[in-house]
């Protein structure tokens, strides 16, 4: 079976629509290079297509707000169907990517593919409230109907392996440093940084440092349950990898991330297999936590 999916975008800034469709559909080498995201065809470059496809689905229709980028989309990444209204996809497909980083716009555009019992994976920040999560839970029609997270959830650059956790000892500390914006950025590394931390661990105390913070940069410190404390740095316009340091009882390590291809495509295996098998791969208590974070340091 191979299951069709629409892809709607886009926001500022965000390629996703091009780069996931291409994952599963393969690219058009000179539209994508004229895609306006010059790592995007680096990277899909450097696979080996098409046995780097995901073939257990297709990417068949897509929208945008506006229709020249729609059909340049559809001919970078090979997609049949441009649509002129999002919603015209239920019937026509049988999941939904919401490639759109702009919190704000999730839930309005969510609620029809919702309603229609859809499977959608709802892209990175999903809210930036507590409250704004809940209205979109309260919509699921089923158990793992929605899917979100940070691709680098899923990067094995960004995660502690059995060697790491021996060589560390006992973790006491984590700081991690995004670029950008904390509002669309900062979930990038709360995600693996969860992941680090034990399962059951609860923030216990959160803390936004008193900075006189005229972009959209932002921090926060949180102390855990288990008495890890951990930092996080979305440090807007200043130029950093996306990195996590860990300081254990032994030694200190760093994870930088640079394989975007490899977490993008592992992030939508995930969704896939879900659908599949009928099972909850995004686990909503996982991104309460992360939200309850991001809206913390939005304060």
């Amino acid at each position: 079976m191979t299951l069709r999916l629409g892809v709607i975008g886009s926001s500022e800034g965000n390629g996703h629509p091009y780069s996931w469709s291409a994952i599963f559909n393969g690219y058009d080498i000179m539209a994508m290079e004229e895609c306006g995201y010059p790592v995007i065809p680096r990277y899909l470059q450097q696979q080996d297509w098409p046995a780097s496809q995901i073939s257990s689905a297709k990417v068949t229709a897509v929208w945008t707000q506006d229709i020249a980028l729609s059909k340049h989309i559809a001919k970078a990444a090979r997609i049949e169907q441009v649509m002129s209204c999002y919603t015209d996809m239920i019937g026509q497909v049988d999941a939904i990517l919401l490639a759109r980083d702009d919190a704000h716009n999730h839930l309005r555009i969510a609620k029809p593919f919702l309603a229609a019992g859809l499977p959608i994976y709802i892209d990175k920040p999903i809210a930036l409230s507590i409250d704004g999560l809940n209205q979109l839970y309260a919509l699921e029609k089923y158990p793992g109907q929605i899917f979100t997270c940070s691709a680098l959830r899923y990067s094995e650059q960004l995660a502690l392996s059995a060697a790491d956790r021996q060589n560390l000892g006992d973790i006491k500390q984590i700081a991690a440093f995004t670029p950008k914006s904390w509002s669309k950025y900062a979930v990038h590394i709360i995600e693996p940084v969860l992941n680090m931390l034990s399962k059951g661990d609860e923030p216990i105390e959160m803390t936004v440092p008193i900075t006189n913070r005229g972009d959209s940069s932002g921090s926060l410190k949180v102390s855990w349950s288990s008495g890890i404390q951990t930092s996080f740095f979305a440090l807007g316009e200043v130029q950093t990898p996306i990195f996590i340091r860990v300081f254990g009882t032994n030694t200190w390590q760093d994870f930088t991330f640079t394989d975007s291809f490899s977490a993008f495509k592992s992030a939508l295996q995930a969704f896939i297999q879900g659908i599949l098998d009928n099972k909850v791969m995004s686990d909503r208590a996982f991104n309460t936590t992360v939200v309850k974070l991001l809206e913390r340091g939005c304060q």
